[in-house]
């Protein structure tokens, strides 16, 4: 019997592969006999840079960048040497989780530090690049990220257009002269779940702007704004990706990568899996295992674990989840390719007793090694 487990983290309480593991352990005391792969999973968002890292053996590397509202603030992403490859959050360098909710300010929060890690991880020989862009606390068109690259924005004057998004308005014209010559040499590879464009009612200033402080009042504006840096662009660079799906991601990063950096915008569970190489495990799996802290109905709108069962099922494995938690509505993990799914927690207990990792481990392996008894 071959089983390929990739259970993502639940949060708080285990990693990805310390779910794993503690799965592989209850299963090889039912069936010794069995091959079990563990491997790491993640969605493209937060955490998956630390899922990477400890389940492919790769590099934390910390660096001092600038932060969303220019102060400094230490960040780290994943390096993996053996296939030259960077793995980052822009939310590290960029996050929304940075700025008090009282200095958020979307006219000068800058993806700068986001530009800066890639510099810093190009310098260091990485030319593979996965980039998580969610969370965040940016309006900037991706122009910070694109300024620590070397490209130059200007007003009428000749001038630095400045940060931010009250900067994208004044933009005339563009340099691509001083663009760091890494770049052309790297394969940007970007995890994104929305659909957004950039400009308009549904675009990265209207739908999540909000949440990073644009008032009713500046929506008009900053978006304008965007739709001036869009204009601008496709006039220097002949390419227009304003209506791309994702170029509003991230306050309008989505759209600095597709139209500089030549990126790859791939939903997010989709590349992870990918890289870890989980579907050349499943070809000859007769079982996965999957899950994560809470399985719900949300699980089975393209959540991780579902991503999981989807591949699985391509190669006709029988799917098997466990989760910290169960609710009611889990019951359409079913019908997204999950055969089976169960609880871990053994009995009554408080919430903070059952995420104790030492208790985690313990149910973890327990309800794995019942299931593969019956199995």
């Amino acid at each position: 019997m071959k089983v390929v487990i990739a259970i993502d983290s639940l949060k708080g309480s285990l990693s990805s592969i310390e779910a794993g593991t503690a799965a592989k352990e209850g299963i090889l005391k039912a069936r010794p006999d069995a091959e079990v792969i563990v491997k790491p999973l993640a969605d493209g968002g937060e955490g998956t840079v630390d899922a990477l890292i400890e389940g492919m053996n790769g590099e934390r590397i910390d660096i001092t960048a600038t932060g969303p509202m220019g102060a400094p603030v230490s960040c780290y992403y994943g390096y993996l040497k053996e296939n030259d490859t960077a793995i980052m959050e822009m939310a590290s360098a960029a996050g929304i989780t940075l700025v008090p909710d009282a200095e958020k300010n979307p006219l000068f929060a800058t993806t700068y530090g986001v530009g800066e890690m890639i510099k810093d991880a190009m310098e260091r020989g990485c030319r593979n690049f996965i980039i998580g862009i969610g969370g965040s606390a940016t309006n900037d068109g991706g122009i910070g990220m694109l300024k620590a690259l070397g490209y130059e924005f200007y007003d009428e004057n000749g001038k630095d257009a400045g940060e931010g998004g009250q900067a994208l308005a004044k933009i005339v014209s563009i340099s691509a002269k001083n663009k760091h010559p890494l770049i052309s040499q790297c394969n940007f590879r970007i995890a994104c779940d929305v659909n957004n464009p950039l400009c308009g009612e549904n675009g990265a200033t209207y739908i999540y702007g909000p949440q990073k402080g644009v008032t009713d009042n500046l929506k008009k504006k900053l978006d304008a704004g965007m739709a001036n840096f869009a204009k601008v662009t496709a006039s220097t660079f002949g390419t227009d990706y304003s209506a791309a799906a994702g170029a509003g991601a991230a306050g309008g990063l989505g759209f600095a990568f597709l139209s500089y950096i030549g990126a790859e915008l791939i939903p997010g569970i989709d590349l992870i899996l990918n890289a870890v190489g989980l579907e050349n495990e499943l070809k000859d799996a007769d079982i996965a295992v999957t899950g994560e802290g809470r399985l719900d109905h949300q699980t089975a709108m393209g959540k991780a674990p579902v991503g999981v069962a989807r591949l699985a099922k391509k190669y006709n494995a029988k799917v098997i989840a466990f989760a910290g938690a169960v609710t009611e509505g889990a019951t359409a993990c079913n019908n997204a390719g999950i055969d089976a799914f169960f609880p871990i927690v053994r009995g009554v207990t408080t919430l903070d007793e059952a995420m104790k990792k030492e208790n985690a481990h313990k149910n973890m392996s327990a309800a794995a090694e019942q299931v593969f008894r019956l199995l």
